[in-house]
């Protein structure tokens, strides 16, 4: 198989895009970011990379707490238009008609209509060049009920959007099951 080399480039797939918000100079804002992951599990952690121009950034700072909301695939028209839309320049969640609400961080907004919410403390902000990464601690998460199975969070309910950084820069959703994981690998492993 022929491989061709592209020098470094930030392709790791999927990319969650996620909503990040924060109270910017006491109004609730919301970015689309796609550079955001699960960063430890003890105590629970996530990092978002964000550039350094981004409204949303200012109020992270000023807070020092923000939000990752997981929209579902019927977002994806308010996904979008939170990354290309400034909220220095519109209130985008009137735009949106997103319904905010507030839980154990009282400077984290977060939106009702997407499916999973996380609230999150900055722990820590590194300046890495282009970005910051944030590193948020979980304080919360807040999953809507229609979106469990057994007492836990299905991503086939949740119906997250994933970004494709291919040439045509579209949105893309979950797929088919294709095996059961902690499981298929066994297979590999010779009889003894």
């Amino acid at each position: 198989m022929k491989k061709l080399n592209l020098g470094p480039q930030t392709l790791l797939y999927p990319m969650p895009a996620c909503l990040i918000g924060a109270n910017v100079d006491g109004r609730s804002n919301f970015m689309t970011a796609a550079w955001c992951g699960i960063a430890n599990s003890n105590p629970p952690m996530l990092s978002v990379a964000l550039q350094h121009h981004r409204h949303t950034l200012k109020g992270i700072r000023q807070n020092n707490a923000f939000s990752v909301n997981v929209p579902s695939e019927d977002l994806v028209k308010e996904t979008d238009y939170c990354g290309i839309v400034s909220g220095s320049k519109d209130d985008k969640t009137a735009t949106c008609k997103f319904t905010v609400f507030y839980g154990k961080l009282e400077t984290a907004p977060l939106i009702e209509q997407c499916p999973v919410n996380l609230e999150c403390k900055v722990m820590h902000v590194l300046n890495l060049g282009s970005h910051a990464l944030i590193i948020g601690l979980i304080e919360e998460t807040h999953v809507s009920a229609h979106c469990m199975t057994d007492g836990e969070p299905d991503g086939r309910k949740v119906k997250p959007i994933i970004y494709g950084r291919a040439a045509d820069k579209s949105y893309f959703k979950l797929g088919e099951v294709l095996a059961p994981a902690f499981s298929i690998g066994k297979e590999l492993k010779k009889k003894e």
